[in-house]
C-alpha cells in the first residue's frame, strides 16, 4: 500500500493575501520564499480528526487549524504580544506531549502553537 510521506502544504483563503503572509513572515518567522516554499525543521505531525462540534478551533466556521512546534512557547506567545497579535491569555499542558498556547491570525484563523515535551 502506498503511504503518504508528510505535509506538502497548507493552503489558507485571504482576503489579502500578501499581507497575510508578511504578518506569518513577521510575527512567527514563517520565512517562506516567492513561491510559499517553507523548509521547515524535522519533527512529529499529528493528525487528529475532531467533533464537528468543538470549540477547540475557535470560530465555528474554521474547518481546520493549523499546529506549529516552537521551541519555547513563553517566548514565542511574548513575541507576538509584542507585535500586537491577538493571543489567547490561557495555555495548555498535556502530561508527555508539552504545552499549548494560540494565536488568532489577522483575517481570523486560531493557530496552536506546540512547545513538544
Amino acid at each position: 500500500m502506498e503511504r503518504v510521506l508528510g505535509i506538502g502544504g497548507y493552503f489558507i483563503r485571504a482576503a489579502d493575501p500578501a499581507a497575510l503572509g508578511a504578518w506569518y513572515r513577521d510575527c512567527l518567522g514563517l520565512d517562506a520564499d516567492d513561491n510559499g516554499v517553507w523548509q521547515q525543521q524535522p519533527g512529529p505531525t499529528v493528525f487528529a480528526p475532531f467533533e464537528t462540534g468543538t470549540d477547540y478551533f475557535g470560530s465555528k466556521s474554521q474547518q481546520t487549524m493549523l499546529n506549529f512546534r516552537v521551541r519555547d512557547l513563553d517566548a514565542m506567545l511574548a513575541q507576538l504580544r509584542d507585535k500586537g497579535a491577538e493571543v489567547a491569555e490561557e495555555t495548555q499542558e498535556m502530561d508527555g506531549v508539552g504545552r499549548f498556547g494560540w494565536v488568532t491570525d489577522p483575517e481570523g484563523n486560531r493557530i496552536e502553537l506546540w512547545q513538544s515535551a
